[in-house]
């Protein structure tokens, strides 16, 4: 019996397939040093944008911490950490992970209250998810949007009135603190003929989160809702992440052909979180400390709300604006009025005189109303306006009784519908006034001076 030799080279033909590598090997980097809140690593190779691991684990207590790729230096790349950085030591390990971050959506949301990350806040456990997405919406082509063209009711006399809102508008409210920005956001929610409410809370105190999830919100307006809320003890990475999601979250609803209100309270901590990563990375300020990067990120984000193709649904977006010491130039006020359709700004003088809402109907205004009002509507709203302004030019003569009666016709109707104007702007916090009755109140109020 004579035995075939096999050669060398086909045994060792037979273990090519158990030295094959399942995947490509992660290149891991070092932590190089940490300032501030930006962590420097070197020996890595991860695009801007894509996810690390910062693990620690050479100490007692093992510790990770999730970080983000912001900018790089030559081999260096720049870092910043989503959750705390307690634990973290130099020459802790980097690793690059593979997903680019997908996030949890379904309709399972509403009536839930989430993280930047889309982590429950609300301790009713997991969320289902239906679908995974990416952070990035689908682009829409400006031309291929439909244009604006149906009034939204909003529930608010004033608004629905003399700034009607249209279906898939962005519009800021702009307000120092305190003059009833949440609480006038909160009513809106509550009224609104929208199919989905979305409230993005970013920056915001913890307490007033929970204060208005309770008390502002209620639980009817929860039930049709998404919060997703990032105070203002987060890194400045989450709170930027929170106002992605939030918008990610309508545009998902959007397209699944829903009519969804967006309300963010603030745009301007959105701007704040963006300024304080890129001084971190060395990015140079440019206006008034603020640094290029966070004028761009702006229009980016704003832009994505508004109506979908035709036939598609709608994100109608109400953004809220500090103007510190009620300055209309703050930088970022300045900007976002340029990137918004209209501004609804609340006057701290109306406030203080018990005047709620405080709207100040002289210095806001809807860029999108002569479309989606009839012209009787937009002339007689014009005419309030008309009225109202000289009723406040006037007003310190009429106070120290310097003005005469008969003097000017205009100022003479104007002093005497100053009580119907004033009761028509006012409204109370559980009145909800549909854009039919805002129309005919309105009309009623001159219906006796067209007779006279």
């Amino acid at each position: 019996m004579r035995l075939e030799r096999t050669s060398f080279a086909k045994r060792l033909g037979s273990y090519a397939e158990a030295t094959e590598l399942a995947g490509a090997p992660i290149l891991e980097g070092r932590l190089l040093r940490m300032v501030g809140l930006t962590l420097e690593a070197e020996g890595l190779r991860a695009a801007m944008g894509s996810r690390c691991m910062v693990i620690n684990d050479d100490s007692y207590h093992p510790v990770q911490v999730e970080a983000e790729v912001m900018g790089f230096s030559g081999s260096k790349v720049f870092l910043m950490p989503v959750g705390s950085v307690a634990g973290i030591a130099p020459g802790a390990r980097v690793v690059p992970l593979a997903d680019a971050g997908r996030l949890p959506m379904g309709m399972s949301m509403l009536g839930r209250v989430l993280d930047g990350a889309g982590r429950a806040l609300d301790g009713k456990g997991g969320m289902k998810a239906e679908d995974w997405v990416p952070m990035d919406g689908p682009t829409i082509n400006p031309l291929k949007r439909e244009p604006i063209s149906e009034p939204l009711d909003v529930g608010i006399r004033c608004i629905n009135g003399m700034l009607t809102v249209g279906r898939g508008q962005r519009l800021g409210l702009f307000a120092g603190t305190g003059v009833g920005k949440s609480v006038l956001l909160g009513m809106m929610t509550r009224f609104t003929e929208a199919d989905i409410i979305v409230v993005g809370l970013i920056g915001e105190r913890g307490r007033e989160v929970k204060e208005f999830i309770e008390h502002i919100l209620g639980e009817e307006g929860l039930k049709r809702s998404v919060v997703v809320a990032s105070p203002a003890d987060d890194a400045p990475l989450m709170r930027l992440r929170a106002a992605m999601y939030c918008t990610r979250i309508a545009e998902y609803f959007r397209d699944k052909g829903k009519n969804v209100l967006l309300l963010m309270d603030s745009l301007t901590r959105f701007a704040q979180a963006q300024r304080e990563i890129a001084l971190a990375i060395g990015e140079p300020p440019a206006t008034k400390g603020y640094p290029p990067s966070v004028f761009a990120k702006l229009p980016k984000l704003v832009e994505r709300a508004g109506n979908a193709e035709k036939g598609g649904g709608s994100i109608t977006a109400f953004y809220t604006v500090l103007s510190e010491g009620d300055d209309q130039q703050d930088p970022i006020a300045d900007s976002a009025r340029g990137v918004l359709d209209g501004h609804i700004v609340l006057s701290r003088r109306l406030a203080e005189e018990g005047h709620y809402p405080a709207i100040d109907i002289e210095a806001s205004i809807s860029r999108v109303m002569p479309a989606v009002v009839s012209p009787e509507h937009m002339a007689r709203a014009q005419y309030f306006k008309q009225l109202w302004s000289r009723y406040q030019q006037s007003r310190d003569l009429i106070s120290v009784g310097a003005y005469v009666a008969g003097g000017d016709r205009e100022t003479d109707l104007a002093i005497s519908l100053q009580p119907r104007l004033v009761t028509y702007l006012r409204q109370g916090l559980n009145d909800n006034v549909s854009l039919g009755e805002s129309e005919a109140y309105l009309a009623s109020i001159f219906a006796p001076a067209a007779g006279g």
